[in-house]
């Protein structure tokens, strides 16, 4: 389980994370919405432990995510993954997952089953410098996962991909539910959250508006109508 208890965070003076609160189940898929700039990247940071938060606590499976036992339970994909542009996406699987020296390396074949699964097997032996930004958020999703981690969190892991890739990538999120791993997203592509998610979080400038099961949430209408009304109603009046 996930534990996200009165966390708050703070650059220059302004709390970007005021106040959060959150527990979310083992095995299931959470989808972490808000506008630009509301704390949801700044959050997804501290929960895997690459920012420590101002006050607060978080807990994975009653845990710190800087306890060093931890680190080979969570995988990341940031907003913005980075590569070393000189070697070749299998080459930089393979060098992802030998970072868990605790893990038994894998045979070739398990990683580019999953260079299939995520759609760039044919790009596999090509450096990472030519491919398209596509292809960039395709690895950077292999990545978070060639570990096998009970974890996963990952930072708008749609944005440029085309329709096909979304796709793809949807059903191996359902895929990896299935197998009883818990899933945190960020994602402003609310369709698909709505498709994928057991239950939602909203932040909107570093607080907290609502979590929980989607449903309840919307209430019959859509997931975007909703969404827009809580923020604006949210949201300073303007002068």
């Amino acid at each position: 389980m996930l534990e996200i208890s009165r966390v708050e965070k703070a650059y220059e003076g302004r709390n970007v994370v005021d106040d959060l609160s959150l527990a979310i189940k083992k095995g299931t898929v959470f989808g972490f919405l808000g506008p630009n700039g509301a704390g949801k990247t700044t959050t997804i940071k501290m929960i895997v432990g690459l920012s420590r938060p101002d006050a607060g606590t978080i807990r994975l499976e009653g845990r710190t995510p800087q306890d060093p036992a931890m680190r080979a339970m969570i995988g990341f994909m940031p907003e913005a993954p980075y590569f070393y542009e000189y070697l070749t996406g299998l080459e930089f699987l393979k060098f992802c997952d030998s970072l868990f020296p605790e893990i038994d390396r894998k045979p070739d074949a398990v990683y580019t089953k999953t260079l299939a699964e995520v759609g760039i097997l044919n790009a596999a032996n090509r450096l990472i410098r030519t491919y398209s930004k596509g292809m960039r958020q395709r690895l950077g999703f292999a990545q978070a996962v060639i570990h096998d981690p009970d974890y996963i969190f990952l930072d708008e892991p749609l944005d440029g991909l085309d329709p096909i890739g979304r796709r793809e990538l949807k059903e191996i999120i359902k895929t990896l539910k299935s197998r009883g791993k818990t899933i945190f997203f960020n994602s402003h592509i609310l369709f698909d959250t709505e498709e994928l998610c057991d239950e939602i979080g909203i932040i909107h400038q570093g607080r907290l508006l609502y979590s929980g099961p989607i449903g309840h949430f919307t209430k019959g209408k859509s997931l975007e109508e909703r969404f827009v009304e809580t923020v604006k109603a949210a949201s300073p009046a303007k002068a």
